[in-house]
This record gives structure tokens, sequence and C-alpha cells, in this order.
């Protein structure tokens, strides 16, 4: 309308895409949200906590836990804060003696060359950080000098191990080890020993081993109980299949950890349809242990959505002998190949074994087959005449 009344222009006029007013939007369902990230962080908002002095209670924890330009500041602001206070007490206890305008034949001053409150600031950092430049001194004319002078060294080593110690803490914090922890980006369902099996791979790529490792899987998914009660996070363990018993794995090179569904696992009744991003299924895989150089615990968490579930793949080797040692190609850490698995859940699997009959005697004639065609395609490069023989 208003390019047809020309107070806008036609050329400035943007033109409406062809639809129906009438016809209803439909909107994808967006994908399901993690409860661990990829990069092993908890995806938890904690909203409306009344009791907040709890935090003020742990407060080397909190410090700890605060992200690094709020401790740095913390950490600059304890020091100036307690030297301005000491160099208050300092001035204080100059001003009250009569130190800062000294009159001719006055006694013996409670701390020597101190003339303003800047000369005080100065003593107060020689005091607390025991710099000691020699023109400032505490005499014994003032007991309460030399009250303070006690009082600030022990606030001072007090200080100076909270937040050095704080500071160690954050550098040395066990997650900075997980970095160099690794999982697949996506896990993988297919036969090992005759039975589906849910597979990812894990590997360390320093060299200093993680003591006493330990890896545990659980399934995160939204269930409701027979009383009508909803479990937004219902997390259900998943055992692993590990010849040293329990969950402990030796992590010298790559390995691959996998879980058999059997009857009793959550992923019995799992199909190859159901991996989509639609399904409200989560794995989570933790692994920890003890770090061989620093003896702290560390922890590398991370997760696999339905949709990064591959079905009917297996990963490639990546471990080889060369020089009398073991080599790893981590450039194939994640690559999968396609292997032959029936597609249906492991509990149709169970109940008929001739699915798996069918699928081997198929992956065995698929060779032979493809080669007899050929070598029936083969065409010979020269041929010898009848004639020849005779």
């Amino acid at each position: 309308m208003l390019s047809r009344k020309g107070i806008i222009p036609e050329e400035y006029v943007l033109t409406r895409l062809a639809e129906d007013p009438a016809e209803p939007r439909y909107r994808a369902r967006e994908r399901r949200a993690r409860f661990v990230s990829k990069k092993g962080n908890c995806n938890v908002a904690h909203k409306n906590i009344r009791e907040q002095g709890r935090f003020l209670q742990d407060v080397f924890t909190t410090l700890v836990d605060l992200k690094w330009p709020h401790t740095l500041l913390i950490f600059t602001m304890s020091f100036l804060c307690s030297w301005l206070l000491f160099a208050m007490a300092w001035w204080l206890i100059a001003f009250a003696h009569g130190d800062l305008a000294p009159i001719e034949g006055a006694g013996e001053p409670c701390v020597t060359s101190i003339n303003s409150f800047s000369s005080a600031f100065l003593f107060s950092i020689e005091v607390q950080v025991t710099i000691g430049f020699g023109g400032r001194m505490v005499t014994e004319e003032c007991p309460l000098a030399i009250l303070v002078l006690i009082v600030q060294n022990i606030v001072g080593l007090m200080i100076n191990a909270i937040m050095l110690g704080c500071i160690f803490m954050k550098t040395a914090q066990a997650h900075r080890r997980a970095e160099t922890l690794i999982f697949s980006k996506h896990a993988v369902i297919a036969l090992r020993h005759g039975r589906l099996c849910f597979m990812l791979r894990v590997g360390d790529l320093r060299k200093s081993m993680i003591i006493s490792a330990t890896i545990h899987m659980q399934v995160v998914r939204k269930t409701t109980s027979p009383e009508g009660e909803v479990v937004p996070l219902h997390q259900v363990d998943i055992p692993m299949e590990n010849g040293m018993g329990g969950n402990s794995i030796f992590l010298v090179a790559p390995l691959i950890i996998y879980h058999v569904i059997d009857a009793n696992s959550p992923l019995y009744d799992l199909a190859p349809g159901d991996l989509h991003h639609h399904q409200d299924l989560e794995i989570i895989v933790i692994l920890e242990g003890v770090v061989e150089t620093t003896g702290i615990t560390t922890q590398a968490r991370t997760s696999y959505l339905a949709d990064e579930i591959l079905w009917g793949q297996r990963f490639v080797p990546i471990v080889a002998e060369e020089d009398g040692r073991y080599s790893v190609d981590y450039s194939k850490f994640g690559n999968t190949i396609k292997v032959p698995t029936p597609l249906c859940t492991a509990r149709q699997l169970d109940e008929d074994r001739s699915l798996l009959d069918a699928l081997t005697l198929a992956s065995a004639r698929g060779p032979l087959r493809k080669r007899s065609v050929a070598v029936a395609k083969a065409k010979p490069r020269f041929s010898i005449a009848p004639d020849s023989l005779s």
C-alpha cells in the first residue's frame, strides 16, 4: 500500500514470501538436552538457592571454584586491604605519640621515619612481606607498636597460606589432566562373540599412566514409575565386560570398552530405528584414576546421545607392532567400518537365533560370490590355437 501511494519506492519494498496464512506452522522438535557434555561438563543450572551462606562456610573451596579473574581480583585485594588496614594502624600510633610533627627535645618515636600516611603505608608493606629496607623500624618506646607488629606478621602469614594454596590448587586441578584423556566421538553397536555389544574407545595421550583407572557407564533417561511419578533423570548402571574383573582397566594404549546387551541391560529393547535425536537416551561414561606424577585423583567424562551411536559399525585397529614396540596411530582413533549386524533388538536376537545364522551365512557367501563373478567376467590375455598343439 505504501508503494502504491508513492511514499516508499517499489525497489525498497520487500516482497512477502508466498505462503498460506491458514496453513499451520510446524516446528521441528529440538534435540534432547545433554546431562553431560562431550567435554565432561555437567549441564545443570542451580537456581533459587536460598541458603547462600553455606558457601561461605567453606571459603577455600569457594575460592578454588571461582573463575580466574575473580580469584586474581580477590588475591590482589586481600593484600592491598591488609596493607591499608595496618598502614592506618601505624599512622594512628604515630599520630597519638606525636611522631608526625616531632618537637625538639622529644623522646624516641614509636616507629622511625614515619611522617605521613604514605610512609606508614610503605612501612606496612615492609613489615608484611619482610622486605626490611632499613630506613624504618619499630623501637622500644611503644608496647602497642610491638603488638601491632606481631599481629600483622601473623595475619600476613595466614593470607599468604590461603591465597598461595588457592592458586596452587587451581593450577593443579584434576580436570587439567583429563584434557589428555580422550573418548571416541561416536559409540557403536555391533556383534562380538555372537552377542550385540555397545562399544566405545578410550585413550590417553600422555606417556605418564593413570594408576588404578576405573570406568563406569550409566544410562540416563526420563522414566515414569507405576505409581505415576515422573523421574526426569533416571540413572541406571551399565555393567562392563572386562577380563581383569570389575571396572578396572590398564590404560597404556587405547582400549575398546564394551557392554554386552543382554536381558539385564537397559539397552535390551534398543533397535536401529531408535537411534535418532528425538530418542530420550543418553549414555554417560566416567573414567577415573590417580595421576602417576602428582598423585591427584582425576576424572574424565563424556556422553553419547542416541544419534551419536552407530549401528553396525566397528572401530578400526590403530595399534600395530613396529620395530619391536607397539605404535598407536591416533589419526584413526574414531574411524569405524561397517560390519554385518542384525537389524533387530537384542531381545529379538535372543528369541530367534536364526537371524544370526542367516547373517553369518550371508556374510560368508558374499565374498565368494563376488570373487566368482569377477573370475567369470575376466578375459584371458592370450589363447592357444588347437593346431599349435599338434
